[in-house]
């Protein structure tokens, strides 16, 4: 597996089709969980890591190039680092 476009290319297209396409479809129910996007068909797997994620969308597509991942109902799938709690540095 090869990556097509640019990192910022596949970001902005597979929020694209996670905004018009799939939040709808999977946000109510599956908060946290992961979407794989193939930003060439639109087609996607879900699931409770990024692992089963795409293996979902793997059966559906083999010879995936460029995928998104993304976290449903975050911005981010992880974080690193944090923030000192208030008034301390």
């Amino acid at each position: 597996m090869t990556m097509t476009r640019t990192a910022d290319e596949v970001a902005r297209i597979g929020d694209e089709i996670y905004e018009r396409d799939v939040r709808a479809q999977v946000e109510a129910e599956h908060q946290g969980e992961i979407v794989a996007i193939d930003i060439d068909s639109g087609c996607w797997g879900l699931g409770k890591n990024i692992l089963e994620a795409r293996e979902r969308l793997d059966v559906a597509l083999p010879e995936v190039n460029d995928v998104f991942l993304v976290r449903v109902g975050e911005k981010v799938i992880h974080r690193f680092g944090g923030r000192s709690p208030r008034g301390q540095q």
